[in-house]
């Protein structure tokens, strides 16, 4: 057996529940890894940037991956952010990419709207990332911005007056999410027929010395006050596999999925059956792979990634 074949053969083990590390292997195994996958998702916040300031080494390893010819898309939860906003930050940071490489949860629902051939209003809780995205398919939206109790509560319940034309709520990141949001939305989300989507149901943002709630707290406040549950459009809901498989012909077995969370990033690619990839910038760390992979529950073992990295840099001396 030679030494290739017996490379490929571990290599063929690291599928699930292995959490390997990758440094762990020769540079002959690393570069057989590398050629084993065409197609490269990767989250953004924690994993490739963090806040406005890049990771090191991950524009050298992204834009080599591209030079290389491997198909490249930032998968982003984030709603703040329309696709050209998204594109006009990362070439800021030195990533050479355009708007055909940003897979966005904002685009998501807008796209999924669209698709369902919705022609009513959107009551957004959310940013202008949401909005914009909206405005791009040509789908109406109220909601965006400040809005808080006027005099008593007894005053701002007895005058809100519906829209009879709101036919769906999205919910997303919004700094202004308020009791008088919450209210709206759920007095809208009472008629079964109004479509209810979340963008993504992360809990908090990485940030290193403070919490900072992230989406999924907003969603989770929703989902308590109206008694429904949403259509979640972010990772790790099988929905971006839909999309990613139709709209980008990809192969799940050869394609990467890089993340720095476990329950979003390595279990959307546990769920569309794609390779993983952890870098340990961001929410999850080695140690917590240790204790998912000790778990009896099957649930939890699927958060091992199926190899890990200190940051995506390590990567780039193999590239």
């Amino acid at each position: 057996m030679s030494f290739l074949t017996r490379s490929f053969n571990r290599l063929s083990r690291m599928s699930k529940y292995s959490g390997q590390n990758l440094g762990s292997l020769s540079p002959a195994e690393i570069k057989q890894w590398l050629d084993s996958f065409d197609t490269v998702l990767t989250d953004c916040d924690g994993v490739i940037w963090v806040d406005n300031n890049p990771l090191p080494g991950a524009p050298e390893v992204i834009n080599r991956f591209i030079a290389n010819g491997k198909k490249l898309f930032f998968v982003t939860n984030n709603s703040t952010k329309t696709r050209p906003e998204f594109v006009e930050k990362a070439v800021k940071l030195g990533f050479n990419v355009t708007i055909d490489n940003i897979i966005s949860t904002a685009y998501l629902a807008a796209q999924y709207l669209k698709s369902v051939g919705f022609s009513k209003t959107v009551y957004t809780i959310g940013s202008t990332g949401i909005t914009k995205e909206l405005d791009a398919v040509g789908i109406r939206h109220i909601g965006i911005g400040p809005d808080t109790i006027q005099g008593s509560l007894a005053d701002t319940v007895a005058s809100f007056v519906p829209d009879p034309d709101v036919g769906a709520v999205i919910v997303g990141f919004d700094e202004h999410f308020s009791f008088v949001k919450m209210m709206k939305a759920a007095s809208y989300l009472n008629n079964p027929d109004v479509i209810f989507i979340g963008t993504n149901t992360d809990e908090r943002f990485p940030m290193p010395d403070r919490v900072i709630p992230g989406t999924g707290s907003i969603v989770q406040a929703m989902v308590t006050c109206s008694e429904r549950e949403p259509i979640v459009m972010g990772k790790p809901n099988p929905h971006i596999c839909e999309i990613i498989r139709r709209e980008y012909d990809v192969d799940p077995a050869r394609t990467l999925m890089i993340g720095d969370r476990c329950n979003t990033d390595i279990l959307l690619g546990k769920n569309c059956d794609f390779q993983t990839l952890l870098v340990e910038t961001g929410i999850h760390k080695a140690e917590d792979i240790a204790k998912y992979g000790q778990s009896e529950d099957p649930a939890v073992r699927a958060l091992v990634p199926d190899v890990y990295l200190p940051k995506l840099g390590d990567l780039l001396p193999y590239l």
